[in-house]
């Protein structure tokens, strides 16, 4: 007879039960998990996918974006091709007609996707862009059966308030970054500007979408602390981006992760706040590569189709690697 080692061999799936039961874990558990030598990757993923699976199953929720207005941001936002100080080469326009955005939400239904993501550059909207959307949410939801996302810069809670009327469902605003390194990245806004908008977007009664990017210099406690903060928040949805260094921004030049640390911060992540939708966003093909599958053992949720000026890969490889996982696209 074969002696199978017992379930709680493994101190990472030990934290995983602890999880399970309440336990929010700390910096110190944070570091460790990301400083673990690769040899206990396997063990790490396995501890993920169990809190995982206690909450979604093997249920992948997939999500469409539109970059609705492009490029024009004032912000200087270090690792964005459509901030003030980026060089380089991509479409600028304002926001598209109304007709755009509907054609949009058919493409995210014809997908299968379940969310459809609009997103508009720029610090804060306009009175006009709020209309639009006023005017092209109520239409999506007679056409098709959405949940819609709007990531719309820093709001007030007025500015919430009209977008929770207009009925979106969720607002997207990341905080990218531990407070500490916040301010290497962004002079233009604060930390503290993007921890009131999602006030505000929680006081409107809205699901708060928020996350971070990993690999624009910052160290092991920043992608910390920022899991941390939002497992705090208990915010509804987190998406991690990992950063593609696009020619003609000041970081263009950094190039610091391997596959193996990006799943252990996609554990992280969906260990400090087991109940979120985690979805490996932008940079996932580039720095996960051939392990993009072992991914989903921590997340479940991914995008589907390209990023906002970056390309992703085709639609029909992601649901292939659903398939191959033995996992269902939520529709």
């Amino acid at each position: 007879m074969i002696d199978l080692p017992s379930p709680n061999d493994s101190p990472w799936l030990d934290l995983a039960d602890r999880v399970l039961s309440g336990h929010a874990i700390s910096a110190e558990e944070g570091l460790a998990l990301l400083r673990a030598p690769d040899e206990e990757l396997l063990e790490i993923l396995a501890a993920a996918y169990r809190v995982r699976r206690r909450y979604f199953g093997n249920a992948v929720h997939l999500n469409f974006l539109i970059n609705a207005k492009s490029g024009h941001c004032g912000e200087d936002c270090g690792y964005c091709s459509q901030s003030r100080v980026s060089t380089a080469e991509i479409p600028k326009y304002n926001l598209v007609e109304p007709e755009k955005i509907l054609d949009g939400a058919r493409i995210t239904a014809e997908l299968g996707a379940r969310t459809y993501c609009i997103v508009l550059s720029g610090r804060t909207p306009g009175e006009r862009e709020l209309d639009v959307l006023a005017e092209a949410v109520p239409q999506i939801k007679r056409r098709h059966r959405l949940a819609v996302c709007a990531s719309v810069g820093l709001l007030t809670p007025g500015q919430a308030a009209k977008i929770a009327a207009a009925g979106i469902d969720r607002v997207n605003h990341n905080l990218n970054a531990s407070r500490r390194f916040y301010p290497q990245i962004c002079s233009t806004h604060s930390y503290d500007q993007r921890l009131a908008t999602l006030e505000a977007v929680g006081a409107a009664g809205l699901e708060i979408c928020s996350g971070g990017i990993v690999g624009m210099g910052e160290d092991e406690t920043d992608v910390v602390d920022l899991a941390l903060q939002l497992g705090r928040l208990a915010v509804e949805a987190t998406p991690i981006n990992f950063l593609q260094p696009i020619p003609g921004t000041p970081l263009a030049g950094i190039r610091r992760l391997n596959p193996r640390y990006c799943l252990k911060a996609l554990c992280l992540f969906r260990l400090s706040n087991p109940k979120c939708e985690l979805r490996i966003a932008a940079g996932r093909e580039m720095h996960l590569g051939p392990l993009q599958p072992l991914g989903l053992y921590a997340a479940n949720s991914i995008f589907v189709g390209d990023y906002l000026t970056t390309a992703g890969q085709p639609p029909s490889e992601d649901f292939r690697m659903i398939e191959a996982l033995g996992f269902t696209a939520v529709k």
